[in-house]
């Protein structure tokens, strides 16, 4: 038996990367689902910020977790697409996040710490890009 975490080191990447994908394609679908959601999220976000077509941006970044977190789960272009996921989460930091500080909750609402560990996650997973069985 492997001591703790009782899993080797190259299926917790596995495990790791399955993951992340699996919160972003999560998120994406409860914004599909969820009525008005990319309306809400394209008028309090972008509209603030002078975004021509902010309903088409959140289209985008919704389309991006869907094939994005599909593309992890196959192992597909780990790097690549961890890479746009790293800069999804810099850019929400940006726009959404850093102004409301760095706890998310207890001690603050949505700030940044989230954000920054989801980060850190996908540097792991880029770094190491570990093939594993073809799940796709």
């Amino acid at each position: 038996m492997n001591p703790f975490p009782f899993i080797p080191p190259k299926l917790s990447i596995i495990v790791l990367r399955i993951s992340l994908a699996v919160i972003f394609l999560i998120h994406a679908i409860v914004r599909i689902a969820t009525r008005g959601s990319i309306d809400d999220f394209a008028k309090s976000t972008f509209n603030k910020i002078w975004f021509i077509t902010p309903k088409m941006i959140v289209w985008g970044i919704t389309s991006f977790e869907i094939i994005g977190g599909i593309m992890l789960i196959c192992d597909i272009f780990v790097r690549w697409v961890s890479t746009g996921f790293i800069i999804l989460l810099l850019m929400g930091i940006i726009i959404i996040h850093a102004q409301l500080g760095w706890f998310v909750g207890e001690f603050g609402t949505g700030g940044c710490e989230y954000s920054f560990i989801l980060i850190m996650a996908f540097i792991v997973v880029a770094a190491t890009d570990i093939k594993s069985f073809p799940v796709c």
